[in-house]
């Protein structure tokens, strides 16, 4: 067996696409039955299984009825729960995913024997992901078979406890610090560095070799105006995830409308007679019933195939406009870094060169103390006095 690498990563988290309520055009349809199913619990139901008893305890505390929390998810989101995430004016997710994969669709291509052991892997370290992880409460979990590599969805809600306030909250931060992680920039990485670790000690357990993991790029200074670029990026990500999204659901509908079409060519098999009254023809009241409720069917299947081919058209347009934007918002950013290291750079001119010069009037300062100090000795101070004030003089006269 090849060596394999792990993939570990924070995925969209969209939950039509992990439970297949549509079919993209990656996904083979005939496997989807394959796919194993670890946990299905609808988004509101876990809200409401980890906070309402906190939120309770929380108002019976509250004497002005502004500071009582209603429903905990609309209190941080505003909104309903929705089929993908949510991200909170601080940034807060309404969930959070996490993806997993053994190999690649080179050499673990889903039907091979090599990815039926990584499936097994997979398949063990999902069931023991919880107990490790008590802090994170996983809703939703699925092993997808149908793609082209075995690999995992994992979708949880961070659940932090604390002594002030609300007692119970959503907050990723302070799940990993008591799960054992810490409460810094790197928990996050710490914490999937341990998971990491896990899955290849399963893997070595099954003859599986993996390789050690990737280390990604990073900057070594933060600025605002970086930031908020870097926010625009993840944000037209999302959008286009959610446009795609929207687009394959509509092709789905698109596709399932079109097999129910009624042909008018059916009516043909409608038997009719001619009359003595001309060309005109005659069927029987049930026979006129059923070309009706055709002709009907026909008209109301063309005006649904029209919408849905509009909403098709205008979300892939949206796309396209989308993904022209995050080009040019990358290459703002890019040329935003370029500008910044320049300044860098010159700044470091600048005060070399202002170095140099302070440099040289402290040596010309010594030079004059020097100065000032052999004409003190040699007793031709008030020489010396005497011709900078008729100097002076002088030039006041000219």
């Amino acid at each position: 067996m090849n060596i394999k690498s792990i993939s570990m990563c924070e995925g969209k988290g969209s939950l039509s696409h992990n439970n297949r309520e549509f079919t993209a055009r990656n996904i083979d349809s005939s496997r989807t039955p394959n796919n194993i199913v670890f946990v299905q619990q609808a988004l509101s139901d876990a809200y409401h299984q980890l906070f309402d008893e906190a939120v309770e305890r929380y108002n019976a505390n509250q004497k002005r009825k502004d500071r009582k929390i209603g429903n905990y998810f609309e209190h941080l989101f505003n909104r309903l729960p929705s089929k993908s995430v949510i991200t909170g004016t601080n940034k807060q997710k309404s969930f959070y995913e996490h993806l997993v994969y053994i190999g690649t669709r080179k050499d673990t291509a889903v039907g091979t024997p090599d990815a039926e052991i990584t499936t097994e892997c997979l398949r063990e370290y999902m069931e023991g992901f919880q107990a490790r992880n008590p802090n994170f409460y996983v809703f939703n979990a699925v092993l997808h078979l149908d793609e082209s590599t075995p690999h995992l969805h994992i979708n949880y809600i961070p659940v932090g406890h604390f002594a002030r306030g609300l007692e119970v909250r959503n907050a990723k931060n302070k799940a990993l610090e008591e799960i054992g992680f810490g409460n810094d920039a790197k928990s996050n990485d710490r914490w999937r560095r341990s998971e990491w670790d896990i899955l290849k000690n399963i893997c070595n357990a099954y003859d599986i070799e993996i390789s050690e993991p990737k280390k990604s790029r990073g900057y070594s200074y933060t600025v605002k105006e970086y930031g908020e670029h870097q926010d625009k990026i993840n944000a037209l990500n999302a959008e286009i995830e959610r446009l795609t999204a929207e687009r394959d659901e509509a092709v789905a509908e698109f596709e399932k409308v079109s097999k129910k079409k009624v042909k008018l060519t059916e009516i043909d098999s409608v038997e009719t007679g001619k009359t003595v009254f001309g060309g005109k023809v005659t069927v029987s009241q049930e026979d006129w019933e059923n070309v009706s409720d055709l002709a009907k069917k026909e008209v109301a299947s063309q005006k649904q195939t029209k919408k849905l081919r509009k909403e098709r058209d205008e979300a892939v347009q949206e796309r396209d406009k989308l993904k022209t934007q995050l080009a040019a918002v990358s290459s703002e950013l890019s040329e935003y870094k370029k500008k910044e290291k320049n300044k860098r750079y010159f700044s470091r001119e600048k005060q070399k060169a202002e170095a140099q010069r302070i440099k040289r009037e402290e040596q010309l300062s010594r030079d004059l103390q020097k100065a000032r100090a052999f004409i003190t000795a040699c007793g031709l101070a008030e020489d010396f006095a005497r011709y900078k004030y008729n100097k002076t003089r002088s030039t006041e006269l000219e």
